[in-house]
């Protein structure tokens, strides 16, 4: 049998080892600044936080302004990469972008694959419907029936929460999560579940629709900015910046000037 001193030689070594090859591995903290630049992903379909202006050819929202700021505080030039929701995490996982940001809720299934920074913005899931139909909608169940027509984008969590809570009215796939309102408007689906924010700006644009009970979410949910899983020195960054732009202020002043709130 091995001695105690060998044995605890051996544990030590293969310590020592596996510490050098994960320092050895590196992060993409430290790839991000020595090439100078961060690749943003970004959908481009979710006001306030995230949309692709066809008039300026840019992106512009809450979290386009935020990546901006976080490219400075890192010192590095900040380039932004179309995705979709769909696609969001493999993004990630395939290397297309260092970074997502545009209103992306925290979940648990997304935190098996990927990582999230702390929570930037709460919000929560309600109905987005058109004025005239305030009497019809009053609640869930008014809505769960096999002559509604519901609009959801695909692979986020507002079609997650459709499919999870609607079991008789119609699923509609619309592609372009934009599109969905005017949808609503229009008559061709009666029904778009979004966050709260999305709602009341959607019904503060168009006088046709309504946000139900925007003060009353069905949940509560946290938005984070994705990136690696097991990159520990940039989560520690990302994270440590959220801290000092909420208790500087910039979070606030980027709330109040994209969402009134």
């Amino acid at each position: 049998m091995l001695s105690y001193k060998i044995k605890n030689a051996l544990i030590v070594s293969s310590v020592l080892l596996l510490s050098h090859d994960i320092c050895a591995q590196g992060s993409r903290l430290d790839t991000i600044t020595q090439v100078g630049e961060i690749r943003i992903g970004t959908t481009g379909d979710f006001k306030p936080f995230s949309y692709w202006n066809p008039d300026s050819m840019a992106f512009e929202g809450m979290d386009i302004e935020a990546a901006l700021l976080l490219g400075r505080a890192l010192g590095v030039t900040v380039r932004f990469v179309p995705t979709t929701w769909s696609t969001l995490k493999e993004g990630i996982l395939q290397d297309r972008y260092d970074l997502a940001m545009g209103g992306i809720t925290r979940t648990l299934e997304r935190l098996k694959a990927v990582g999230m920074t702390r929570p930037y913005f709460t919000v929560g899931k309600v109905p987005l419907i058109r004025k005239a139909d305030r009497t019809r909608f009053q609640s869930l169940q008014d809505i769960d029936r096999p002559d509604v027509r519901i609009g959801v984008n695909p692979g986020g969590t507002n079609e997650r929460f459709v499919r999870a809570h609607m079991e008789q009215a119609v699923i509609v796939v619309i592609e372009k999560n934009l599109d969905i309102p005017d949808r609503v408007s229009s008559g061709d689906v009666d029904v778009m579940f979004t966050d709260n924010v999305e709602a009341i700006l959607a019904a503060r644009k168009n006088p046709i629709l309504h946000a139900m009970h925007p003060d009353e979410p069905y949940t509560r949910d946290d938005f984070g900015y994705m990136t690696l899983r097991d990159d520990q020195p940039l989560l520690n960054w990302l994270n440590l910046w959220v801290d000092q732009m909420e208790r500087d202020g910039s979070f606030d002043r980027l709330r109040q000037k994209w969402t009134g709130q």
